[in-house]
């Protein structure tokens, strides 16, 4: 019976991995479930989780833990959809937010090594990448002919969210400039251009999802096809990575598998983003989440996104999907003051960090200098916003000081193995 268990196991494995470039992994979200991360030894962590959820009326939450590249441990805690009874599962998927950015990154990179970019390059003006006539047209400020793609990268490309964030503040967008509907992307864009830069590229910096908007069109400038298709293609298929979508803006427009997302109980409803005039619950219509595109739209499995990390850390349990150098190029510590390239830190001491928060979501990845990495998702927002992501570091750094040496020694990415790398 053994044997035939184990034969079984193969040919799913098999069946699952199906005809695809990248490392030999299953798909992982038809094949882990809770009861693979039922371990009896971190049952005193699954009660400081649950703890950690009651206080912060959080309905739902992903955890994922993998060292050295081998995936330890991978659970959900709570309901992915509380209103269909439906519990979380390690496989679910949810919104990553500006997780997102280092997604796009990744891409930025991998069009680099394939000599079709280079980081120098400029973004507007006649030699710039997108140099079209109706954004050369739009532009008032000169500066905006320095900008660089790297300066996108870093938020050191001279933008503000003085007068509102234009990813998030849509419906102001439509009055002011006298819109039908939410403007697309290259509307959006050519309508930004008329700003004045707050501060000359290269010369500070100031936290922008707009820069990673533009990131967006670069890679459908340079590639020729939809952000989307060309990064599932190029970038998270080869990774392994088979289910990262980017997201709906309804509960209707949801993927197989994902998540029902929610605001806590005293949430007021807010404007429909599109102008309608409705008012909406935060996190289904209250922002166009899919218009963020590579700035915080995709959404992801913990696992996968785990998957993903292992892919772009330059260790060698999974094949890399980058050279070493564009790893090293993501991860150099300039300073306190600079972002990376993707990253929100990049410190050898703190590790490499990057957070996500949007309303119905708070995302952590936290790889430590030891090849630890904590990958922490939720489906509730908390009015902390994105400084929800001061608690669960602390939660994280607190459950790994605890219960690290508990972990069993395997690699659920590989399931039918039994020892880890």
């Amino acid at each position: 019976m053994k044997h035939l268990a184990a034969g079984l196991l193969s040919l799913l494995l098999i069946l699952a991995c199906g005809q695809r470039k990248g490392p030999d992994t299953p798909q992982l979200n038809r094949l882990l479930t809770n009861e693979m991360s039922e371990v009896p030894e971190l049952q005193k962590m699954d009660r400081e989780l649950e703890r950690f959820m009651q206080r912060w009326n959080i309905r739902g939450l992903s955890l994922c833990v993998m060292r050295n590249d081998s995936l330890l441990y991978a659970k959900g805690y709570g309901w992915a959809d509380k209103e269909k009874e439906l519990r979380m599962e390690p496989g679910n998927i949810l919104r990553v937010a500006s997780v997102s950015k280092l997604i796009t990154a990744a891409g930025i990179m991998k069009l680099c090594e394939q000599g079709r970019l280079h980081l120098d390059d400029p973004v507007f003006g006649p030699d710039g990448i997108l140099r079209d006539s109706v954004f050369t047209a739009a532009i008032r400020d000169k500066n905006y002919y320095k900008i660089t793609v790297e300066q996108l990268l870093r938020h050191e490309a001279g933008f503000s969210v003085r007068g509102g964030d234009p990813l998030f503040n849509t419906p102001a967008i439509i009055q002011a400039y006298g819109l039908d509907g939410p403007p697309d992307a290259r509307t959006l864009v050519r309508l930004m251009l008329r700003r004045r830069l707050r501060f000359q590229p290269g010369s500070g910096h100031e936290y922008s999802n707009f820069g990673y908007l533009l990131l967006s069109l670069i890679i459908e400038q340079v590639t020729g096809e939809t952000y989307e298709q060309w990064m599932q293609d190029e970038v998270l298929r080869p990774a392994g990575c088979h289910d990262f979508h980017l997201a709906g803006n309804y509960y209707k427009d949801r993927h197989k598998g994902e998540v029902r997302y929610y605001m806590q109980d005293n949430d007021e409803p807010v404007p429909e983003y599109n102008g309608s005039g409705r008012e909406v619950i935060r996190c289904y219509g209250g922002n166009d989440i899919r218009g963020l595109q590579g700035a915080g739209a995709w959404v992801a499995s913990t696992p996968e996104l785990a998957l993903f990390i292992a892919s772009i850390d330059g260790r060698d349990g999974i094949p890399d999907i980058l050279s070493r150098r564009s790893v090293q190029a993501m991860t150099e510590h300039k300073d306190e003051s600079r972002f990376g390239l993707g990253w929100n830190e990049t410190d050898p001491a703190k590790g490499l960090i990057r957070t996500g928060s949007l309303s119905g979501t708070g995302a952590l990845i936290h790889y430590y200098a030891d090849g630890t990495c904590w990958i922490l998702v939720t489906n509730t927002g908390t009015w902390k916003g994105p400084r929800f992501a001061r608690y669960t570091k602390e939660l994280c750094r607190r459950l790994k000081t605890s219960y690290g040496g508990s972990f069993p020694k395997r690699n659920l990415f590989f399931p039918e193995r039994e020892t880890e790398r």
